[in-house]
């Protein structure tokens, strides 16, 4: 059941940058975007699951987006890189899971997919899956989430709010030593007379020294150092993937203003996509000369500040709706409890001058 007990970011006062948010302060502000979790919460050791991301809801392997991943420190496994890298697309749902349930989230995505109305003679497509380790809560070796556990994930994705803290790929994730999670965050960015969106969601499992809005939190006496962050970036502003790559690339700054370690066993994953209709990679335009419009480089860079500003706010709404967990410590063999955000330490934190 939630806790109601944990709050936002911003309903404490907090509020990072100088964009405005948009109405849900969530990706699925991002027209079509869908989010869907999966949360396998089982007996005294299993505490994991899967967190599914739909750039648009029709068919994502006929309709490709045009997508593109940064990587500042790549410790880490993300299934499908070589093929974004190469053809700046993505033709799956994007799904974040925990380290070792990367091959049953793939086989997910591909079941998925070649069921899709429309996909009956599809025989290749890249699947898209970012990781982080639970291991620290969760019996990573249990063999869950289950090919099955993750594909509810790909079937319950919606928009409207999405649910933050310790669900889906977040459920047994920690961060700064404390309860990490999934968290989202949205900007509305005026450019060149459009208003556009851009929308983050992240998979916090990393550590560093943490820092709210530039103010040192006291965390556990011995700070975290190593850990992984996944790192989704959603907009509907017309962009290139060159573009789409440095706008993923300006997530690390958000990364960084959290107080981030960046350390060597630290995988450090943004993935950038556009919803913008004209830019996607349809099999009409894909059979042709094509000319897709895009922003200019002399104009984006309202959107690499906001990208900045919600990774964030994305990572702290993480923490700040995170609740305290029980689980077990594969590594140790024992059980384990990691103590959530204090709210009301976060509440005086804001007060100092």
């Amino acid at each position: 059941m939630p806790d109601n007990t944990r709050v936002r970011l911003r309903d404490i006062g907090f509020a990072p940058g100088v964009y405005e948010t948009g109405p849900l302060n969530a990706i699925t502000d991002v027209e079509g975007v869908r989010v869907g979790h999966a949360t396998i919460v089982e007996g005294a050791t299993v505490r994991t699951g899967a967190t599914a991301i739909f750039p648009h809801g029709g068919n994502l392997f006929q309709d490709k987006v045009p997508a593109a991943l940064a990587i500042y420190n790549g410790f880490g496994k993300f299934v499908g890189a070589t093929q974004i890298e190469e053809l700046g697309e993505i033709e799956t749902p994007i799904v974040l899971t925990n380290t070792l349930a990367t091959g049953r989230a793939v086989e997910a995505i591909i079941r998925y997919t070649l069921h899709y109305p429309g996909n009956e003679r599809v025989v290749s497509l890249n699947a898209v899956v970012g990781e982080t380790n639970d291991s620290r809560l969760n019996d990573i070796r249990a063999g869950r989430p289950t090919v099955d556990e993750i594909v509810q994930a790909l079937d319950v994705a919606g928009t409207g709010a999405v649910e933050e803290g310790g669900v889906g790929a977040g459920t047994g994730t920690v961060a700064f030593g404390l309860k990490g999670g999934i968290g989202t965050s949205s900007r509305i960015v005026p450019v060149a007379g459009q208003r556009y969106r851009l929308g983050v969601l992240v998979q916090s499992n990393y550590g560093g020294r943490l820092l709210v809005c530039g103010k040192p939190y006291s965390a556990p006496p011995v700070p975290d150092v190593d850990g992984s962050i996944v790192i989704v970036v959603a907009t509907d502003a017309p962009l290139s993937s060159r573009n789409l790559k440095r706008l993923a690339a300006r997530a690390f700054g958000g990364l960084s203003r959290t107080g981030a370690a960046l350390s060597n066993g630290s995988g450090d994953y943004a993935l950038a996509f556009s919803t913008a209709e004209s830019v996607r990679r349809t099999p009409a335009r894909r059979k042709v000369l094509h000319a897709y419009p895009q922003l200019s480089n002399d104009i984006v860079s309202p959107l690499f500040e906001a990208a900045i500003e919600a990774t964030e706010e994305a990572i702290l709404n993480s923490l700040c709706m995170a609740s305290s967990a029980q689980g077990f410590n594969a590594t140790k063999g024992k059980p384990s409890s990691i103590s959530a955000i204090s709210i009301e330490a976060l509440k005086a934190l804001l007060s100092q001058d």
